[in-house]
C-alpha cells in the first residue's frame, strides 16, 4: 500500500513538472503563455515564452525594448555559477565602462510590482532584476540556472526558457547579445 501511495503521489507532483520541462525541451510554449522572445548569443539561441497574464506591465515594457533593438549588442555582466545569468545593461556595449556594468536600465522602469505566486524561480524562470523593490524592475533580465525558491516573491518572473537552456548555462561574462527578436 505504501508503495501505490509514494507512486501515486510521485503521479501527481512529478507528471505535470515533466510536461513542462517536456515542453521547455521541445520549445513549445505551455499554457497561458504570450509571446516567445529569441535571444541570439554569442554562444547560441534562447528562447523564452512570456507571461503577459500574470506580468503584462513588465511584458509589454521588454516587448517595447525588444521592437526598439535595446537588447542588440549587449554582454551578459553577471554570471553566478548555479545561481543566475544576467544581461540588460545599456552600459555593456562600451568596454571602457565596464566598472559601471549592471547599474543602469533603460531609464523607464515598469513602476509596478508584478510579483506574482504563480511563477516562480524554477530553473529557466526569466524574471527582472530590480534595486529591492520589485516596481523598480527596468531592462536588466536574469535567467536562474537552478531552481532559486529564496527569490520568489522578490522579483516578477515574466518568462521562462523553452528552448536553449544549455545555451544560458554555458554564457559567461563579455558573451554578447546579438539581438533579441519576437518569434513570428
Amino acid at each position: 500500500m505504501t508503495r501505490m501511495l509514494t507512486a501515486l503521489l510521485a503521479l501527481i507532483v512529478i507528471a505535470p513538472l515533466a510536461g513542462d520541462l517536456a515542453a521547455q525541451a521541445g520549445g513549445q510554449k505551455s499554457a497561458g503563455a504570450g509571446p516567445v522572445l529569441l535571444v541570439e548569443t554569442a554562444k547560441g539561441m534562447i528562447e523564452i515564452e512570456t507571461y503577459p497574464v500574470e506580468a503584462p506591465k513588465t511584458v509589454e515594457h521588454i516587448l517595447a525594448l525588444v521592437k526598439r533593438n535595446f537588447y542588440n549588442g549587449h554582454r551578459v555582466h553577471r554570471v553566478v555559477k548555479g545561481f543566475v545569468v544576467q544581461f540588460g545593461d545599456p552600459q555593456t556595449r562600451d568596454m571602457t565602462k565596464r566598472d559601471r556594468w549592471g547599474s543602469y536600465g533603460s531609464g523607464r522602469p515598469v513602476g509596478v510590482s508584478e510579483v506574482n505566486p504563480k511563477r516562480r524561480h524554477r530553473l529557466g524562470a526569466v524574471a527582472l532584476a530590480n534595486l529591492n523593490d520589485p516596481r523598480t524592475g527596468d531592462s536588466q533580465m536574469y535567467i536562474t540556472l537552478t531552481p532559486q525558491p529564496s527569490l520568489d516573491g522578490k522579483f516578477t518572473v515574466f518568462g521562462q526558457v523553452i528552448s536553449g537552456m544549455d545555451v544560458a548555462q554555458k554564457l559567461a561574462i563579455n558573451d554578447v547579445i546579438r539581438r533579441i527578436t519576437v518569434k513570428p
